[in-house]
């Protein structure tokens, strides 16, 4: 009997002292995650490898420290914060960013920068010579970009008014390679804007390796027609005015030419009659005064690789491929040192691997194969003859850090599932793995080359027991199915989710679910890692009675090229099938109340939650689409061909598929938001939506975000954004008893 009782007693108290801890939990508020950013999770930055591959350099107090990779111990200073005063100045600069000459001896850096759009800037750049102790202008007027040293370190090549010149440093003397560059017209050795945006380069001229030339870009964008941006807060507004090819427009004339530094001659490259093309990538090969060009026309569907001559500007082509659909281009082309052969990837078997060819062009071995993406190649190591690279070949939701020899054996270094990244010292001896999972911030530690820890750099345990002190819930990983959800051959797949439950999850009860997605070809929301600010901002939303789920269309990445380019020509429309798919599946849960399912987008996901909205009706209640397309004739030309064609050529894919061709069937809660001066998706694309739901006599709720552009950030603008989302949400999808 006593110990009956002793037992009901034990039990009772473990209750209660369950229910005291479960009060004790606290609860995530907007502020901190917006305005404290409570929850930012440590990283390291900064790390630089040296050319031993032993050591590398991290900034410290404001002077460059070397440290070993091995032990972690100081190995020395290179800089030291009190030595970079300027000539005339009697102050030192702040050392942020560098770069660092070939034999380690000069460095240049930028001060005062300026960003221009999402990736580029300009600076007023200095040389520092460890040697003298002297750091020096590198150019008067105008602020410069993208300074680099050449092979020897002797010269430094930049940027300055649309034309390249360079510095020779032992006299200071100025070489002009180019002198008619000019704003919205000529562009020598950088990017317009749509290069810079969909190519993902601004650095548009290279020294060889040999130091002989400087290979670049001319881009004639004087017939590309111009956007002009509004910037508020002053008596009359500024207008910015810029070149963008909207889709089916013309873009600018690009050359390719090789300047001689020792003859100071020019010699323009024939990269063909055709015009009307792109070239996103030049690289120089191990031989003297050979350089690889890549051509892709305009339809994005085929690739040559050409080999040019500096002396004579032939080519010849030394690779192609055609693509039924469209060709990424990525930075894996890899000219190996034995100067006979390259490496790239391509997704002609129906996934994307690595192939070794020689210098002839022809196929020597494909390296990887199987039924998964490779995603990138990080390096080649000529010593051991290995491929390092980064592969989605367990899960698509997991990233791992694998090796392949040129004889195709494959090993696996990343011990931990969930998405792993790494940087390599120059050597390939040791790398830095980035891992995080799905309930794990980032974990960071200093790898050996069999993929071995070596020392952990940060394991964010400050963050995870701060995240200890709240009522947070696990994200869980689920898939479906449905008969809609085919692909080309009729095959039924499924799709990829992710859900986060309320932390008192009761499955008796009803729950509002909110739908958070982007959906963009290649694109992923449902991967195995850490989510950073909007992570926390979701488990918010479950603390306060919501069901959050994401999940990974039909045209998203890691799943082969079908399952990624189904949506060719089509952009929106399997998409909104496939969310219209999940809010059926979700409302047919007991414990989902499928009268108020929402969904929450941004750029693409803005546009697929504005038509998920409009053709899902009778799914969906409420919808927030932030800096959405709206329609694809407003967007840029390389991204919007690459996926649909010109509009000339595919009317109906474009038409079809644009939320503003659908606005009369919104019968939801709908929340329209954009930055006014956004250079990337035009707040055009806000306004005519906007246009069009006032004709069709349909009431929307709006907000726009003066002189922000794409990320709406800075000063409070995040916090008051969430805000706004947030109570739009809490107003129209409470939870239902």
């Amino acid at each position: 009997m006593k110990s009956r009782f002793l037992s009901v007693l034990i039990g009772i108290l473990t209750i209660s002292l369950l229910a005291n801890a479960q009060e004790d939990l606290k609860q995530i508020s907007l502020s901190e995650i917006w305005t404290d950013y409570a929850f930012y999770p440590k990283s390291v930055r900064g790390m630089r490898s040296l050319a031993n591959g032993k050591q590398y350099t991290m900034i410290k107090n404001g002077s460059l420290v070397v440290y070993d990779y091995k032990t972690g111990d100081s190995a020395g200073t290179l800089i030291y914060a009190d030595e970079l005063i300027p000539e005339g100045q009697e102050k030192p600069i702040k050392l942020g960013r560098f770069t660092i000459s070939a034999d380690e001896t000069k460095f240049l850096i930028p001060t005062q920068t300026e960003s221009i759009y999402r990736h580029s800037s300009k600076s007023n750049y200095y040389i520092w010579d460890k040697a003298n102790k002297k750091m020096s202008s590198l150019a008067d007027g105008e602020k410069q970009q993208l300074a680099d040293f050449s092979p020897a370190g002797d010269k430094v090549a930049y940027i300055q008014d649309n034309n390249l010149a360079f510095k020779t440093l032992a006299d200071n003397t100025i070489t002009k390679v180019t002198t008619d560059g000019k704003f919205n017209e000529i562009i020598n050795g950088t990017c317009d804007w749509v290069y810079e945006e969909e190519f993902g380069f601004t650095k548009a001229f290279f020294w060889s390796p040999d130091g002989k030339y400087i290979a670049y870009y001319r881009f004639d964008e004087s017939k590309v027609k111009e956007y002009t941006l509004t910037f508020y807060d002053q008596l009359y507004p500024e207008l910015y005015t810029y070149k963008y090819p909207k889709a089916g427009e013309d873009n600018s004339l690009v050359e390719i030419f090789i300047y001689d530094v020792e003859k100071g001659t020019t010699q323009h490259i024939d990269i063909g009659s055709e015009t009307d093309q792109y070239i996103p990538r030049i690289k120089w090969t191990k031989s003297s005064g050979k350089l690889s060009i890549q051509r892709l026309n305009r339809l994005q569907n085929k690739l040559d690789i050409l080999l040019a001559n500096a002396e004579g500007g032939q080519t010849s082509i030394l690779y192609s491929e055609e693509n039924p659909y469209y060709v990424d281009i990525t930075d894996d082309l890899r000219f190996l040192p034995d100067n006979e052969h390259f490496i790239l990837t391509s997704e002609k078997s129906g996934y994307n691997h690595i192939y070794l060819y020689d210098m002839e062009g022809t196929l020597v071995k494909q390296l990887t194969d199987g039924l998964w993406d490779v995603i990138k190649i990080y390096g080649y190591d000529a010593k051991q003859k290995q491929v390092f690279y980064q592969s989605a070949e367990f899960s698509p939701l997991d990233q791992e850090i694998c090796k392949v020899s040129l004889k195709g054996k494959r090993q696996k270094l990343s011990a931990r599932a969930g998405v792993n990244r790494a940087t390599f010292s120059s050597n390939f001896r040791y790398y830095v793995n980035t891992w995080s999972n799905a309930n794990t911030p980032p974990y960071i530690s200093i790898n050996n080359k069999d993929g071995e820890v070596v020392r952990v750099l940060q394991d964010n345990q400050a963050l995870i027991d701060r995240l200890g002190n709240y009522d947070l819930s696990k994200k869980e990983f689920f898939s479906f199915t449905s008969p809609e959800i085919l692909l080309p051959d009729s095959t039924q797949v499924s799709l990829n989710a992710w859900r986060i439950f309320p932390p008192d999850f009761d499955p008796q009860k009803k729950y509002p679910v909110l739908l958070t997605i982007y959906g963009g070809p290649g694109s992923q929301t449902v991967q195995n890692s850490w989510g950073g600010f909007n992570y926390m901002w979701y488990q918010m939303l479950a603390q306060n009675g919501f069901i959050i789920v994401s999940v990974d269309n039909r045209g998203t990445g890691k799943r082969g090229e079908v399952f990624k380019k189904m949506t060719y020509q089509e952009l929106g429309k399997y998409e909104t099938l496939d969310y219209i798919e999940t809010a059926k599946y979700l409302g047919k849960l007991e414990y989902v109340d499928k009268s108020h399912i929402g969904i929450f987008g941004w750029s693409y996901g803005g546009f697929m939650a504005s038509n998920a909205l409009f053709q899902g009706a009778d799914y969906f209640n409420t919808a927030v689409a932030v800096a959405p397309v709206t329609s694809w004739r407003y967007y840029d030309n390389i991204y919007t061909e690459r996926y649909m064609r010109k509009p000339q050529d595919n009317a109906s894919g474009y038409d079809n598929n644009s939320p503003i061709n659908h606005v009369d069937k919104l019968q939801g809660n709908f929340l329209l938001i954009h930055g006014s001066t956004d250079d990337n998706v035009h707040f055009q694309n806000t306004m005519d939506l906007a246009t069009a739901l006032v004709k069709a006599n349909k009431q929307f709720d709006f907000m726009a975000y003066p002189n922000k552009n794409h990320g709406i950030y800075g000063g409070n603008t995040r916090y008051h954004l969430f805000k706004k989302v947030t109570d739009f949400l809490y107003e129209h999808m409470k939870a239902q008893d």
